[in-house]
Formats: C-alpha cells, sequence, structure tokens
C-alpha cells in the first residue's frame, strides 16, 4: 500500500498546501483523488513521488508510508526504483526524441527486462508503436498523453501517479485513456488518479477521495461518491434528477455542501 498520514506541506516556508491529509492506494486498487484547483491535489502526488524539493516544499508533519516504510525522505529515483512512477500534467514528453527514445528513458530505473517492458508498452499503446521512429514533438495531444503513461510504465511501477492524464484532449480520447487507465490496474498496478472529469474517475475507481483547501473532507467508495447528491451537484455538475446544471444557476448557487456545514 502506498499511502499519506497527517501530512504537512508548506511551499517556500510560506503556504501551507496540505493539512493533515490523510490517503490510502491499495495495491491493485484505482483511487481518484477530486477537488478544484488549489485544493491540493498536485501537493499529495508530489509527496508521494518525492517531488516537493524541486518545487520548494517540505512535508512539516505526517509521512509519506509505502507499506510499513517511512519514505518521505527518499528521492523521486529511489521511490522510483520502488515501483512509484508519477506522470505529471501537461505530459512533458522530451520533443526531440524519437518516440521509442522517450520509452527507452522510461526504463532507468526498470524492473525488468527492457525488452519485456517494452512490448508491454506497444501492447498497452499500439498507435506508439507504429510511430515509434517518429519525432515525439510530432505527436497529438493524445499521443503523447500516451507517452507519458508509457515511459512511466516502462519501470513496471507498483504504484502509478496521474495528474490530470485527460487535460485537452477530446472525448474520443478521453475514453482511449481510460480504457488504457483500467487495463494497466487489470494488469496488477495501483494507480492514484487526479482527474478534472470527475465523472470518468469515479466511473473506473474503487475508491475516491474529495479534497478542499489543503484537506481531505470526503472518502468513500466510488460508486457511493458518485451517487451522492452533493458531488454530482459540486463537481459532476449534475442536479438531483441527473440534469446538467447551467453556468448561470452555479453562479447564483447557495445551498452549502453538507460536508461544510
Amino acid at each position: 500500500m502506498l499511502s499519506v498520514k497527517n501530512l504537512e506541506v508548506v511551499y517556500d516556508d510560506v503556504v501551507l498546501a496540505a493539512r493533515g491529509v490523510s490517503l490510502e492506494v491499495p495495491d491493485g486498487k484505482i483511487v481518484a483523488l477530486l477537488g478544484a484547483n488549489g485544493s491540493g491535489k498536485t501537493t499529495v502526488l508530489r509527496a508521494l513521488s518525492g517531488m516537493l524539493d524541486i518545487h520548494e516544499g517540505s512535508i512539516r508533519k505526517g509521512a509519506v508510508y509505502l507499506g510499513d516504510e517511512d519514505v518521505s525522505a527518499l528521492s523521486p529515483t529511489a521511490l522510483a526504483k520502488r515501483g512509484v512512477r508519477h506522470v505529471l500534467e501537461g505530459r512533458r514528453v522530451f520533443k526531440e526524441l524519437s518516440v521509442e527514445e522517450n520509452l527507452r528513458v522510461g526504463a532507468h530505473v526498470a524492473r525488468k527486462d527492457l525488452k519485456t517492458n517494452l512490448a508491454r508498452v506497444y501492447d498497452l499503446f499500439p498507435r506508439l508503436q507504429e510511430r515509434r521512429s517518429g519525432q515525439a514533438g510530432y505527436l497529438s495531444g493524445g499521443e503523447q498523453q500516451m507517452l507519458a503513461i508509457g515511459r512511466s510504465m516502462m519501470s513496471d511501477p507498483r504504484f502509478l501517479l496521474l495528474d490530470e492524464p485527460s487535460l485537452g484532449l477530446a472525448p474520443l480520447v478521453v475514453a482511449q485513456i481510460r480504457d488504457i487507465i483500467v487495463e494497466i490496474n487489470a494488469q496488477g498496478t495501483g494507480v492514484l488518479l487526479v482527474e478534472q472529469n470527475a465523472t470518468m474517475a469515479l466511473q473506473i475507481a474503487h475508491h475516491g477521495y474529495v479534497a478542499e483547501t489543503g484537506r481531505i473532507v470526503m472518502d468513500r467508495p466510488a460508486a457511493q461518491l458518485l451517487a451522492d447528491d452533493d458531488i454530482r451537484e459540486f463537481y459532476l455538475g449534475l442536479g438531483a434528477e441527473g440534469d446538467r446544471t447551467s453556468y448561470r444557476d452555479l453562479k447564483h448557487y447557495r445551498r452549502r455542501k453538507r460536508w461544510a456545514s
């Protein structure tokens, strides 16, 4: 299991971004982390993958655990060697390198041999195999997202942290990314999914957490969150009858969330 317990994170010794966050990602499960911009979702991912230092962040209280081991002080490379990989928001591929060269970069901490991992990734992403010799910068947005995920899968991770994998993609491509996440999980990889498309995230997740202003305000099985009226209205944009709420209605909305009462 990958987890954070009572996590408190600050940036630049001033900005408090996570306040007593506790969250668990069991082996072989998909966990969704929902919340508005600025709610602390990316901070949690950075803490889990050891990337806080890069962003002038630090853990003030609490800890990150991999199983029973406190891994709070480990570097991103050390955590990757233990099977924790983070796919950053915005894809971040090496545009001047070919598709296959990008994938080989992801194998620097591989737990299996290169040939085995490359075959697995090409099986998950046939489009990448077709474009393997092409320059990554010429891929479409959806293909670059597949490449970013595939690069992390080259190390055969135990846990995959995904930050907004569907952001800016067409609905058809979003459906493809969703199916790939499900397949990756079916092959045994635990997934922590931060996703602005809350409906998609909760449809494939086993459990879900809701973050607000650096705190976890709710956690339940994903199916229960998907059926919750407050979650449907505030995060899925749906009214009580399942109809989509208009922006005008949202602007004048006055009822408080029950968990904030």
